[in-house]
């Protein structure tokens, strides 16, 4: 059971959390051209379309948790120092995307193409790689896991 426990947290992380990281990495520079081109319909739907897939795939992002709860359960290292360091990030990264990187994104789209500012993207762009690092921690403390007996 444990096995495919594990399988499928890494397989949601994957799905769920890569497309957010991804989407999100390009939000900024997305809408800066959006910006600068007020007129250009492309533009702004590609902005549309970036936010979109950062909001649904947040609320799908849920599962990787539920899984890696389930996971460490059966693996026995719920008190490990490095899962309950990899459970806080986790929800620091919960916390950026939640409310700094998805509303700043909500307003550069309700603002429209001409609407937002060089300033706010910039600023957007930094929460954006604030939440990739914690998730690139996150993932580094699920590989080497300090303490394990998997000789890795």
């Amino acid at each position: 059971m444990t096995k495919f426990l594990l399988a499928v947290h890494v397989l949601a992380a994957i799905v769920a959390i890569g497309p957010v990281t991804v989407a999100a990495s390009m939000f900024p520079p997305a809408a800066r051209r959006a910006i600068e081109a007020p007129d250009d319909v492309r533009a702004a739907g590609t902005v549309q379309l970036l936010h979109r897939i950062c909001q649904v795939y947040a609320v799908v992002g849920v599962v990787v948790p539920v899984f890696g709860f389930a996971t460490a359960g059966t693996m026995h290292v719920l008190g490990s120092a490095w899962l309950i360091t990899s459970i806080a990030l986790t929800a620091l990264a919960a916390l950026v995307l939640a409310a700094l990187v998805l509303p700043r994104q909500s307003a550069l789209v309700e603002a429209g193409a001409g609407g937002g500012t060089r300033q706010m993207t910039a600023r957007l762009a930094m929460y954006t790689g604030v939440f990739n690092l914690l998730w690139a921690a996150v993932t580094v403390l699920m590989i080497v896991r300090p303490g394990s007996t998997t000789g890795a």
